[in-house]
Protein backbone atom coordinates (compact mmCIF):
# COMPACT_ATOMS: atom_id res chain seq x y z
CA UNK A 1 0.00 0.00 0.00
CA UNK A 2 1.65 3.73 -1.06
CA UNK A 3 0.11 6.54 1.56
CA UNK A 4 -0.14 9.76 -0.13
CA UNK A 5 0.43 12.67 1.95
CA UNK A 6 1.30 15.23 -0.51
CA UNK A 7 -0.75 18.07 -2.13
CA UNK A 8 -2.50 17.00 -4.36
CA UNK A 9 -0.89 17.94 -7.82
CA UNK A 10 1.62 15.36 -6.66
CA UNK A 11 -1.26 12.07 -6.51
CA UNK A 12 -0.93 11.06 -10.26
CA UNK A 13 2.93 11.08 -10.03
CA UNK A 14 2.72 9.22 -7.15
CA UNK A 15 0.04 6.63 -8.46
CA UNK A 16 1.74 5.87 -11.13
CA UNK A 17 5.15 5.06 -9.30
CA UNK A 18 2.55 2.68 -6.95
CA UNK A 19 1.38 0.90 -9.93
CA UNK A 20 4.66 0.25 -11.20
CA UNK A 21 5.73 -0.79 -7.82
CA UNK A 22 3.07 -3.31 -8.07
CA UNK A 23 1.32 -1.60 -5.34
CA UNK A 24 -2.14 -2.70 -4.58
CA UNK A 25 -3.90 -0.01 -2.61
CA UNK A 26 -3.45 3.65 -3.09
CA UNK A 27 -4.68 5.48 -0.35
CA UNK A 28 -4.53 9.28 -0.61
CA UNK A 29 -5.10 11.17 2.67
CA UNK A 30 -8.34 12.79 3.71
CA UNK A 31 -9.32 15.75 1.72
CA UNK A 32 -6.88 15.12 -1.46
CA UNK A 33 -8.89 13.84 -4.03
CA UNK A 34 -7.56 13.55 -7.34
CA UNK A 35 -9.67 12.36 -10.45
CA UNK A 36 -6.52 11.63 -12.38
CA UNK A 37 -4.89 9.38 -9.37
CA UNK A 38 -8.42 7.76 -9.36
CA UNK A 39 -8.94 6.89 -12.93
CA UNK A 40 -4.86 5.94 -13.72
CA UNK A 41 -5.82 3.66 -10.13
CA UNK A 42 -9.18 2.15 -12.06
CA UNK A 43 -7.28 1.52 -15.18
CA UNK A 44 -4.64 -0.32 -13.37
CA UNK A 45 -7.33 -2.28 -11.27
CA UNK A 46 -5.78 -1.34 -7.52
CA UNK A 47 -8.06 -0.06 -4.90
CA UNK A 48 -8.06 4.28 -4.40
CA UNK A 49 -9.02 5.39 -1.22
CA UNK A 50 -9.46 9.05 -1.07
CA UNK A 51 -12.52 9.47 1.38
CA UNK A 52 -11.21 7.99 4.67
CA UNK A 53 -7.95 9.47 6.58
CA UNK A 54 -5.18 6.40 7.34
CA UNK A 55 -4.22 8.23 10.38
CA UNK A 56 -7.63 7.62 11.99
CA UNK A 57 -8.28 4.71 10.56
CA UNK A 58 -4.55 3.44 11.58
CA UNK A 59 -6.07 4.43 15.09
CA UNK A 60 -9.32 2.78 14.84
CA UNK A 61 -8.12 -0.92 12.99
CA UNK A 62 -5.43 -0.79 15.86
CA UNK A 63 -7.40 -1.10 18.60
CA UNK A 64 -6.09 2.55 19.89
CA UNK A 65 -10.07 4.60 21.36
CA UNK A 66 -9.01 7.47 19.87
CA UNK A 67 -6.34 9.58 18.24
CA UNK A 68 -4.92 12.88 20.27
CA UNK A 69 -8.27 13.72 21.21
CA UNK A 70 -10.69 12.71 18.73
CA UNK A 71 -14.27 10.59 19.03
CA UNK A 72 -13.68 7.18 18.14
CA UNK A 73 -17.22 6.52 19.66
CA UNK A 74 -15.99 3.61 20.97
CA UNK A 75 -16.30 1.97 24.64
CA UNK A 76 -14.60 -0.92 25.99
CA UNK A 77 -14.62 -2.50 29.61
CA UNK A 78 -12.04 -5.26 28.40
CA UNK A 79 -8.63 -4.76 28.81
CA UNK A 80 -6.33 -5.73 25.33
CA UNK A 81 -5.30 -9.10 25.22
CA UNK A 82 -1.38 -9.72 26.93
CA UNK A 83 -1.74 -13.33 25.75
CA UNK A 84 -3.06 -14.92 22.69
CA UNK A 85 -6.73 -14.49 22.98
CA UNK A 86 -9.49 -17.40 24.09
CA UNK A 87 -10.95 -18.92 21.05
CA UNK A 88 -14.87 -18.03 22.42
CA UNK A 89 -15.24 -14.00 21.60
CA UNK A 90 -15.28 -11.28 24.25
CA UNK A 91 -17.41 -8.57 22.67
CA UNK A 92 -20.97 -9.97 22.98
CA UNK A 93 -21.91 -6.80 24.55
CA UNK A 94 -22.37 -3.12 23.31
CA UNK A 95 -19.04 -1.62 22.01
CA UNK A 96 -21.02 2.11 21.56
CA UNK A 97 -23.32 4.23 22.99
CA UNK A 98 -24.97 7.33 22.89
CA UNK A 99 -26.24 7.82 26.26
CA UNK A 100 -24.57 11.11 27.83
CA UNK A 101 -24.86 9.12 31.85
CA UNK A 102 -22.94 6.15 29.97
CA UNK A 103 -20.41 8.52 27.68
CA UNK A 104 -19.44 10.47 30.55
CA UNK A 105 -17.98 7.44 32.71
CA UNK A 106 -16.79 5.05 29.32
CA UNK A 107 -16.09 7.61 26.74
CA UNK A 108 -12.19 7.40 26.25
CA UNK A 109 -10.55 5.14 28.34
CA UNK A 110 -10.20 1.37 29.07
CA UNK A 111 -8.60 -0.92 31.29
CA UNK A 112 -4.58 -0.43 31.34
CA UNK A 113 -3.28 -2.95 28.68
CA UNK A 114 -0.54 -3.88 30.69
CA UNK A 115 -1.84 -4.05 34.28
CA UNK A 116 -5.06 -4.22 33.63
CA UNK A 117 -5.90 -1.21 35.94
CA UNK A 118 -9.30 0.00 35.34
CA UNK A 119 -8.85 3.53 36.04
CA UNK A 120 -6.39 5.49 33.71
CA UNK A 121 -3.20 6.47 34.96
CA UNK A 122 -1.82 9.78 35.46
CA UNK A 123 0.91 9.91 32.62
CA UNK A 124 3.11 12.26 34.20
CA UNK A 125 5.91 12.61 31.75
CA UNK A 126 7.32 14.78 29.91
CA UNK A 127 8.23 12.97 26.92
CA UNK A 128 7.78 9.89 25.16
CA UNK A 129 10.19 6.90 23.56
CA UNK A 130 10.25 6.29 19.70
CA UNK A 131 10.54 2.51 18.62
CA UNK A 132 13.68 3.90 16.28
CA UNK A 133 14.59 7.21 13.78
CA UNK A 134 11.62 6.43 11.07
CA UNK A 135 9.15 6.10 13.78
CA UNK A 136 10.60 9.29 15.48
CA UNK A 137 10.30 10.92 12.07
CA UNK A 138 6.54 9.87 11.53
CA UNK A 139 5.77 11.59 14.14
CA UNK A 140 7.10 14.66 13.78
CA UNK A 141 5.80 14.60 9.98
CA UNK A 142 2.92 14.09 11.22
CA UNK A 143 2.32 10.93 9.32
CA UNK A 144 1.38 8.74 11.91
CA UNK A 145 -0.44 8.81 15.66
CA UNK A 146 1.15 8.88 18.63
CA UNK A 147 2.84 10.70 21.22
CA UNK A 148 6.21 13.04 20.98
CA UNK A 149 6.18 15.27 23.88
CA UNK A 150 3.64 16.59 26.98
CA UNK A 151 3.30 20.05 25.28
CA UNK A 152 1.63 18.49 22.33
CA UNK A 153 0.00 15.56 23.56
CA UNK A 154 -0.45 13.36 26.83
CA UNK A 155 -2.77 9.75 27.14
CA UNK A 156 -4.60 11.39 30.31
CA UNK A 157 -5.41 14.08 28.23
CA UNK A 158 -6.33 12.67 25.35
CA UNK A 159 -8.50 10.44 27.32
CA UNK A 160 -10.08 13.53 28.61
CA UNK A 161 -10.34 15.22 24.82
CA UNK A 162 -12.35 12.24 23.84
CA UNK A 163 -14.60 11.97 26.75
CA UNK A 164 -15.44 15.85 26.07
CA UNK A 165 -15.75 15.25 22.34
CA UNK A 166 -18.10 12.17 22.67
CA UNK A 167 -20.29 14.60 24.98
CA UNK A 168 -21.08 16.91 22.67
CA UNK A 169 -21.10 14.17 19.72
CA UNK A 170 -18.16 16.09 18.37
CA UNK A 171 -15.44 15.39 15.90
CA UNK A 172 -12.59 15.59 18.27
CA UNK A 173 -11.34 17.98 21.11
CA UNK A 174 -8.26 19.74 22.53
CA UNK A 175 -7.38 20.50 25.91
CA UNK A 176 -5.73 23.80 27.40
CA UNK A 177 -4.57 24.67 30.92
CA UNK A 178 -7.83 26.58 31.28
CA UNK A 179 -11.22 28.28 29.96
CA UNK A 180 -9.24 31.29 28.54
CA UNK A 181 -6.32 29.23 27.53
CA UNK A 182 -9.04 27.04 25.47
CA UNK A 183 -11.01 29.96 24.21
CA UNK A 184 -7.39 31.13 22.54
CA UNK A 185 -7.12 27.86 21.63
CA UNK A 186 -10.08 28.40 19.47
CA UNK A 187 -9.39 31.22 17.92
CA UNK A 188 -5.69 31.51 17.41
CA UNK A 189 -6.77 29.04 14.08
CA UNK A 190 -8.56 31.13 12.48
CA UNK A 191 -7.89 35.02 13.94
CA UNK A 192 -4.70 37.19 12.03
CA UNK A 193 -3.55 40.51 12.43
CA UNK A 194 -6.39 43.01 11.62
CA UNK A 195 -9.28 40.18 11.57
CA UNK A 196 -12.33 40.81 14.01
CA UNK A 197 -14.11 38.98 16.21
CA UNK A 198 -18.38 39.77 16.84
CA UNK A 199 -18.98 38.82 20.35
CA UNK A 200 -21.96 38.72 22.58
CA UNK A 201 -22.10 42.14 24.58
CA UNK A 202 -23.31 39.63 27.82
CA UNK A 203 -19.84 37.52 28.37
CA UNK A 204 -18.10 36.91 31.42
CA UNK A 205 -16.36 39.85 32.25
CA UNK A 206 -13.15 38.06 31.97
CA UNK A 207 -13.68 36.94 28.36
CA UNK A 208 -14.62 40.73 27.55
CA UNK A 209 -11.43 41.96 28.40
CA UNK A 210 -9.49 39.22 26.40
CA UNK A 211 -11.48 39.80 23.78
CA UNK A 212 -11.06 44.25 24.18
CA UNK A 213 -8.16 44.53 25.10
CA UNK A 214 -5.59 41.36 25.62
CA UNK A 215 -6.10 40.63 21.42
CA UNK A 216 -5.21 43.85 20.51
CA UNK A 217 -1.43 42.87 21.43
CA UNK A 218 -1.73 40.62 18.49
CA UNK A 219 -3.66 43.09 16.42
CA UNK A 220 -7.33 41.67 16.35
CA UNK A 221 -10.26 43.34 17.23
CA UNK A 222 -13.06 42.47 18.60
CA UNK A 223 -16.78 44.21 18.40
CA UNK A 224 -19.38 43.57 21.33
CA UNK A 225 -23.17 43.07 20.05
CA UNK A 226 -26.39 42.04 21.99
CA UNK A 227 -27.01 38.47 19.96
CA UNK A 228 -30.56 39.20 20.82
CA UNK A 229 -31.02 41.54 18.03
CA UNK A 230 -30.68 39.29 15.39
CA UNK A 231 -30.56 41.89 12.93
CA UNK A 232 -27.62 44.21 14.30
CA UNK A 233 -25.86 40.38 14.15
CA UNK A 234 -26.19 40.37 10.74
CA UNK A 235 -25.23 43.85 10.20
CA UNK A 236 -22.43 43.25 12.54
CA UNK A 237 -20.84 39.98 10.24
CA UNK A 238 -21.27 42.27 7.14
CA UNK A 239 -17.82 43.29 7.32
CA UNK A 240 -15.38 41.27 5.22
CA UNK A 241 -12.85 41.37 8.24
CA UNK A 242 -15.00 39.35 10.42
CA UNK A 243 -13.96 35.88 11.32
CA UNK A 244 -15.93 34.27 14.06
CA UNK A 245 -18.85 34.71 15.65
CA UNK A 246 -18.99 34.28 19.55
CA UNK A 247 -21.74 33.75 22.17
CA UNK A 248 -22.53 31.99 25.44
CA UNK A 249 -25.16 29.49 25.29
CA UNK A 250 -26.26 30.63 28.59
CA UNK A 251 -24.65 33.98 29.30
CA UNK A 252 -22.56 34.19 32.51
CA UNK A 253 -23.67 36.21 34.93
CA UNK A 254 -27.32 37.30 34.24
CA UNK A 255 -28.22 34.17 32.81
CA UNK A 256 -28.81 35.19 29.56
CA UNK A 257 -29.86 32.62 26.78
CA UNK A 258 -28.26 32.47 23.07
CA UNK A 259 -30.88 31.95 20.16
CA UNK A 260 -28.46 29.60 18.86
CA UNK A 261 -30.03 27.84 15.51
CA UNK A 262 -30.09 31.88 14.10
CA UNK A 263 -26.62 32.57 15.23
CA UNK A 264 -25.03 29.34 13.10
CA UNK A 265 -27.68 30.40 10.32
CA UNK A 266 -26.27 34.45 10.15
CA UNK A 267 -23.06 33.05 10.74
CA UNK A 268 -22.61 30.17 7.72
CA UNK A 269 -24.43 32.83 5.42
CA UNK A 270 -21.32 35.14 5.85
CA UNK A 271 -18.82 32.52 5.83
CA UNK A 272 -17.49 32.19 9.35
CA UNK A 273 -17.82 29.92 12.26
CA UNK A 274 -20.43 29.91 15.21
CA UNK A 275 -18.43 29.12 18.90
CA UNK A 276 -20.51 28.94 21.58
CA UNK A 277 -19.23 28.96 24.61
CA UNK A 278 -21.16 26.13 26.78
CA UNK A 279 -19.31 26.47 30.68
CA UNK A 280 -22.47 27.10 32.34
CA UNK A 281 -24.84 25.04 30.33
CA UNK A 282 -22.78 21.73 29.76
CA UNK A 283 -23.64 18.87 27.81
CA UNK A 284 -26.06 17.48 29.91
CA UNK A 285 -28.19 20.80 29.40
CA UNK A 286 -27.38 21.51 26.01
CA UNK A 287 -25.24 20.52 23.16
CA UNK A 288 -24.90 23.60 20.77
CA UNK A 289 -23.30 21.30 18.18
CA UNK A 290 -27.08 19.87 17.34
CA UNK A 291 -28.56 23.68 16.60
CA UNK A 292 -25.51 24.68 14.04
CA UNK A 293 -22.53 25.75 16.25
CA UNK A 294 -19.50 24.90 14.71
CA UNK A 295 -16.92 25.42 17.73
CA UNK A 296 -17.49 24.37 21.31
CA UNK A 297 -15.33 25.94 24.40
CA UNK A 298 -15.39 25.10 27.88
CA UNK A 299 -14.11 26.59 30.94
CA UNK A 300 -13.48 22.58 32.71
CA UNK A 301 -12.52 24.15 35.91
CA UNK A 302 -16.40 24.77 36.65
CA UNK A 303 -19.13 21.81 36.26
CA UNK A 304 -17.11 19.14 34.07
CA UNK A 305 -14.74 19.16 36.99
CA UNK A 306 -17.28 19.93 39.45
CA UNK A 307 -15.08 19.71 42.80
CA UNK A 308 -13.25 23.37 42.36
CA UNK A 309 -9.83 21.27 42.48
CA UNK A 310 -8.45 21.33 38.97
CA UNK A 311 -8.23 24.28 36.35
CA UNK A 312 -8.50 23.43 32.62
CA UNK A 313 -10.55 24.17 29.19
CA UNK A 314 -11.37 22.32 25.97
CA UNK A 315 -12.80 23.38 22.50
CA UNK A 316 -14.52 21.05 20.89
CA UNK A 317 -14.56 20.62 16.86
CA UNK A 318 -18.22 19.35 15.56
CA UNK A 319 -16.00 18.89 12.25
CA UNK A 320 -18.79 20.16 9.96
CA UNK A 321 -17.57 23.30 8.87
CA UNK A 322 -15.51 24.04 5.77
CA UNK A 323 -12.75 25.88 6.38
CA UNK A 324 -11.45 25.88 2.57
CA UNK A 325 -14.84 28.27 1.87
CA UNK A 326 -16.38 31.29 2.81
CA UNK A 327 -13.84 33.65 4.42
CA UNK A 328 -10.16 32.76 4.12
CA UNK A 329 -8.80 30.85 6.84
CA UNK A 330 -5.24 30.37 5.98
CA UNK A 331 -3.17 29.09 8.88
CA UNK A 332 -5.61 26.25 8.09
CA UNK A 333 -5.56 26.15 4.36
CA UNK A 334 -2.16 27.03 2.95
CA UNK A 335 1.12 25.72 3.30
CA UNK A 336 2.36 25.60 6.73
CA UNK A 337 6.38 26.05 6.61
CA UNK A 338 7.23 25.08 10.01
CA UNK A 339 5.60 21.29 8.95
CA UNK A 340 7.65 20.97 5.44
CA UNK A 341 4.37 23.14 3.90
CA UNK A 342 1.97 20.69 4.45
CA UNK A 343 -1.70 21.68 3.93
CA UNK A 344 -3.54 20.71 7.21
CA UNK A 345 -7.09 21.11 5.55
CA UNK A 346 -5.86 19.48 2.50
CA UNK A 347 -4.04 16.80 4.56
CA UNK A 348 -6.37 16.38 7.29
CA UNK A 349 -9.75 17.20 6.11
CA UNK A 350 -12.08 18.25 8.84
CA UNK A 351 -10.11 16.67 11.21
CA UNK A 352 -7.63 20.15 10.24
CA UNK A 353 -8.87 22.26 13.02
CA UNK A 354 -8.06 19.70 16.42
CA UNK A 355 -4.74 18.42 14.36
CA UNK A 356 -3.54 22.30 14.33
CA UNK A 357 -4.58 22.69 17.64
CA UNK A 358 -2.31 20.05 18.73
CA UNK A 359 0.60 20.06 16.19
CA UNK A 360 0.98 24.22 16.31
CA UNK A 361 -1.17 26.24 18.69
CA UNK A 362 0.24 24.24 22.03
CA UNK A 363 3.32 23.61 20.01
CA UNK A 364 3.93 27.12 20.40
CA UNK A 365 1.88 29.13 22.89
CA UNK A 366 2.37 25.86 25.49
CA UNK A 367 -1.31 26.51 27.07
CA UNK A 368 -1.26 23.13 27.79
CA UNK A 369 -3.44 21.22 30.65
CA UNK A 370 -1.66 19.82 33.35
CA UNK A 371 -2.53 15.45 33.21
CA UNK A 372 -3.27 15.16 37.23
CA UNK A 373 -6.20 17.97 36.17
CA UNK A 374 -7.30 16.08 33.35
CA UNK A 375 -7.39 13.13 35.78
CA UNK A 376 -9.47 15.00 38.24
CA UNK A 377 -11.70 16.15 35.06
CA UNK A 378 -11.82 12.72 34.22
CA UNK A 379 -13.36 11.59 37.57
CA UNK A 380 -15.32 14.84 38.10
CA UNK A 381 -17.33 13.87 34.07
CA UNK A 382 -18.04 10.78 35.61
CA UNK A 383 -20.60 11.78 38.08
CA UNK A 384 -21.94 15.22 35.91
CA UNK A 385 -25.07 13.45 35.09
CA UNK A 386 -26.54 12.98 38.48
CA UNK A 387 -24.19 16.37 39.89
CA UNK A 388 -26.06 18.34 36.93
CA UNK A 389 -29.99 16.95 38.75
CA UNK A 390 -28.90 17.85 42.04
CA UNK A 391 -28.20 20.85 40.73
CA UNK A 392 -31.05 22.06 38.88
CA UNK A 393 -32.89 20.86 42.05
CA UNK A 394 -31.19 22.61 44.41
CA UNK A 395 -31.12 26.24 41.73
CA UNK A 396 -35.33 26.06 41.19
CA UNK A 397 -36.22 25.86 44.62
CA UNK A 398 -33.61 28.82 45.80
CA UNK A 399 -34.57 30.80 42.56
CA UNK A 400 -38.61 30.86 44.22
CA UNK A 401 -37.31 31.54 47.42
CA UNK A 402 -35.44 35.09 46.40
CA UNK A 403 -38.53 35.70 44.20
CA UNK A 404 -40.99 35.61 46.73
CA UNK A 405 -38.65 37.59 49.10
CA UNK A 406 -39.45 41.23 50.45
CA UNK A 407 -35.92 42.38 50.17
CA UNK A 408 -35.65 41.06 46.89
CA UNK A 409 -35.86 43.20 43.91
CA UNK A 410 -35.88 40.49 40.94
CA UNK A 411 -34.23 37.18 40.15
CA UNK A 412 -32.86 36.97 36.65
CA UNK A 413 -32.87 32.58 35.86
CA UNK A 414 -34.55 31.54 32.63
CA UNK A 415 -36.89 28.99 34.96
CA UNK A 416 -39.35 31.28 35.55
CA UNK A 417 -42.72 31.28 33.22
CA UNK A 418 -42.15 35.15 33.02
CA UNK A 419 -38.52 35.13 32.11
CA UNK A 420 -37.82 36.64 28.51
CA UNK A 421 -35.67 33.98 27.20
CA UNK A 422 -38.14 31.05 29.04
CA UNK A 423 -38.94 29.77 25.52
CA UNK A 424 -35.51 29.91 24.10
CA UNK A 425 -34.74 28.45 27.52
CA UNK A 426 -37.21 25.42 26.79
CA UNK A 427 -36.01 25.21 23.07
CA UNK A 428 -32.10 24.42 23.80
CA UNK A 429 -32.22 23.57 27.19
CA UNK A 430 -33.60 20.03 28.49
CA UNK A 431 -33.86 18.58 32.23
CA UNK A 432 -33.34 22.23 33.89
CA UNK A 433 -32.74 26.07 33.37
CA UNK A 434 -28.95 26.32 34.78
CA UNK A 435 -28.05 26.91 38.16
CA UNK A 436 -25.73 30.12 38.21
CA UNK A 437 -28.40 33.36 38.36
CA UNK A 438 -28.24 36.64 39.59
CA UNK A 439 -30.77 38.70 41.92
CA UNK A 440 -31.07 42.33 42.78
CA UNK A 441 -31.60 43.84 46.40
CA UNK A 442 -33.71 46.34 46.89
CA UNK A 443 -31.02 48.07 49.29
CA UNK A 444 -28.43 48.41 46.70
CA UNK A 445 -24.87 48.51 46.77
CA UNK A 446 -24.79 48.54 50.11
CA UNK A 447 -27.41 45.73 50.78
CA UNK A 448 -25.30 43.40 48.63
CA UNK A 449 -22.05 43.81 50.31
CA UNK A 450 -24.20 43.02 53.88
CA UNK A 451 -25.50 39.87 52.41
CA UNK A 452 -21.88 38.36 50.63
CA UNK A 453 -20.66 38.86 54.49
CA UNK A 454 -23.36 37.31 55.98
CA UNK A 455 -23.51 34.31 54.66
CA UNK A 456 -22.52 31.54 56.19
CA UNK A 457 -22.24 28.09 54.43
CA UNK A 458 -21.97 29.85 51.11
CA UNK A 459 -18.37 30.33 50.18
CA UNK A 460 -17.42 33.90 49.00
CA UNK A 461 -15.46 33.49 46.31
CA UNK A 462 -14.99 33.82 42.53
CA UNK A 463 -15.76 30.33 40.74
CA UNK A 464 -19.00 28.74 39.11
CA UNK A 465 -19.86 24.96 39.25
CA UNK A 466 -18.57 23.80 42.44
CA UNK A 467 -20.15 21.03 44.60
CA UNK A 468 -20.21 23.85 46.94
CA UNK A 469 -22.65 27.03 46.40
CA UNK A 470 -20.85 29.95 46.14
CA UNK A 471 -21.44 34.09 46.12
CA UNK A 472 -19.84 37.37 44.51
CA UNK A 473 -20.72 40.50 43.86
CA UNK A 474 -19.88 40.42 39.83
CA UNK A 475 -19.24 44.48 39.71
CA UNK A 476 -16.72 44.79 42.26
CA UNK A 477 -15.07 41.10 41.34
CA UNK A 478 -15.57 39.07 38.29
CA UNK A 479 -16.57 42.38 35.79
CA UNK A 480 -15.23 44.72 38.26
CA UNK A 481 -12.36 45.91 35.00
CA UNK A 482 -14.98 47.06 32.78
CA UNK A 483 -16.31 50.43 32.02
CA UNK A 484 -19.57 51.42 33.03
CA UNK A 485 -21.56 50.88 30.03
CA UNK A 486 -19.98 47.59 29.76
CA UNK A 487 -21.53 46.69 33.03
CA UNK A 488 -24.56 47.55 32.09
CA UNK A 489 -25.00 45.79 28.94
CA UNK A 490 -23.17 42.54 30.68
CA UNK A 491 -26.78 42.87 33.18
CA UNK A 492 -24.26 43.58 36.19
CA UNK A 493 -25.12 46.63 38.24
CA UNK A 494 -24.27 46.98 42.24
CA UNK A 495 -27.17 45.77 43.55
CA UNK A 496 -26.38 42.54 41.51
CA UNK A 497 -25.27 39.39 42.99
CA UNK A 498 -24.06 35.80 41.80
CA UNK A 499 -25.32 32.87 42.77
CA UNK A 500 -23.79 29.24 42.07
CA UNK A 501 -26.02 26.52 43.63
CA UNK A 502 -24.29 23.64 45.01
CA UNK A 503 -25.26 20.63 46.35
CA UNK A 504 -25.74 20.87 49.95
CA UNK A 505 -29.32 20.43 51.23
CA UNK A 506 -31.17 23.86 49.61
CA UNK A 507 -32.99 24.05 53.07
CA UNK A 508 -29.53 24.90 54.13
CA UNK A 509 -28.86 27.07 51.40
CA UNK A 510 -31.85 29.15 51.38
CA UNK A 511 -31.54 29.31 55.58
CA UNK A 512 -27.96 30.33 54.77
CA UNK A 513 -29.37 33.41 52.76
CA UNK A 514 -32.03 33.94 54.80
CA UNK A 515 -30.15 34.80 57.84
CA UNK A 516 -28.05 36.85 55.75
CA UNK A 517 -30.64 38.65 54.61
CA UNK A 518 -32.05 39.26 58.01
CA UNK A 519 -29.10 41.68 58.75
CA UNK A 520 -29.73 44.09 56.03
Amino acid sequence: MVNIFRPSEFCASITKDAINIGAKTVWMQLGIKNEEAINLGKEAKINVIYDKCPKMEHSRLSGALGLAGFNSRLISSKRPFVKNPPHSKRNGGIVKSNELETLSIHAGTRPDASTGSRSIPIYQTTSFTFDDTDHAASLFNLQEPGNIYARLSNPTISALEQRIAALDNGLGACCAASGHAAQMLALFPLMEPGAKLIASSKLYGGSITQFTKTFKNFSWNADLVDVSDLDAVKNAVKDTSVKVLFAESLANPDGNITDISSLAEIAHEAGIPLVIDNTMATQILCQPGKFGADLIVYSTTKFLSGHGNAMGGAVVDMGNFPWDKGRAFSKLTTPDSSYHDINFYESFGNHAFINYCHASVLRDLGSTMAPLNAYLTLIGLETLPLRMKQHMKNAELVANFLKNHSKVNYVSWAGFKENIYHELAKKYFKDGFGSVFTFSLKSGYEGAMQLVENCNLISHLANIGDTRSLIVHPASTTHRQLNNEQKEKSGVGDSIIRLSIGLESHKDIIADLEGALSTI
